[in-house]
């Protein structure tokens, strides 16, 4: 009759961690590169279940000394393991806005903290007042040579992360004269966005740490710069949406608040026949 009990409560702790994951996605759904989490758990061992004294014919396995049938076996109950972040592609949305980027397929852009460099999906940057792209917190966006920092608004960024700075030709008389002469180079690169992955498991580990930020972790292993073909295209002029889907999640959600009052009544009734056990035995 414990055991049920146990059961149950364990059960009605699972669908708590997956209710938790759930409702913290639907919170998110609207936040810019967020990915959903979902919960993950185990089972304990089961139990073998066999039959004393039985009078029948009975088979048992090869090897074994022990003649009692077996039954089969029952579940002890589950455990919570983890939360575990689903990192597949959010839909790319079209804002014409040029500090808005976002990343096609893996990789995470790099911003320098208080607390040192951090990670994030979010590409909805801003120019502060000294000319660096920051992020709507105000940290500083990285480049693979330090922190990017434009002079004005006319500036552009290629698929590969390059940035470029229509140069100023007004208040340069020599390639003034080189611009009539149709000999100009008329941007300049500032610097290419650093964008990371990681070394140890990947993105499996890496931890989120709020305001769209993610944090390495000794299991991640450190951020390494992406070249060549692993490295994502960058599409400034768009950001990625949450990878939540509002519609399964609801429906998910739906799920688990019965699994936790299917869990309650088991209870309730192991209860209930625990009662019955202890006060008709108490008769005799």
């Amino acid at each position: 009759m414990l055991r049920g009990i146990y059961t149950g409560a364990s059960g009605m702790q699972a669908q708590q961690h997956r209710l938790d994951a759930l409702s913290n996605n639907l919170a998110n759904v609207d936040v810019t590169g967020y990915k959903k989490d979902t919960s993950v758990h185990k089972a304990f061992p089961e139990m073998l279940m066999r039959r004393f004294d039985d009078n029948g014919v009975h088979r048992f396995p090869f090897g074994s000394v022990d003649t009692t049938p077996i039954v089969g076996k029952i579940g002890t109950g589950v455990e919570y393991n983890e939360s575990f972040t689903v990192f597949t592609q959010g839909t790319l949305k079209q804002t014409e806005n040029p500090f808005d980027m976002a990343l096609e397929n893996e990789g995470f852009f790099s911003i320098k903290t208080n607390n040192g460099e951090r990670y994030t999906r979010n590409g909805s940057f801003i120019l502060g007042k000294e000319g660096y792209l920051l992020t709507k917190e105000g940290y500083q966006v990285l480049g693979e040579n330090g922190p990017i920092q434009i002079k004005a608004n006319n500036f552009t960024i290629d698929e590969e992360g390059n940035v470029f700075q229509n140069l100023d030709f007004a208040n340069d008389p020599e390639r003034l004269v080189s611009m009539e002469e149709n000999t100009w180079d008329d941007t300049e690169l500032v610097d290419r966005i650093k964008i990371v992955s990681f070394s140890g498991h990947g993105d499996r580990f890496i931890k989120k740490q709020g305001n769209s930020l993610w944090t390495a972790t000794e299991e991640s292993g450190t951020a390494k710069i992406m070249n060549g073909l692993d490295r994502p295209k960058v599409r400034q002029g768009f950001l990625e949406g949450s990878n939540v889907n509002p519609v399964s999640e609801m429906v998910n959600m739906i799920e688990v608040n019965r699994a936790y009052e299917a869990n309650q009544k088991v209870i309730s009734t192991q209860d209930s026949l625990l009662d019955k056990l202890i006060n008709n035995a108490a008769r005799f």
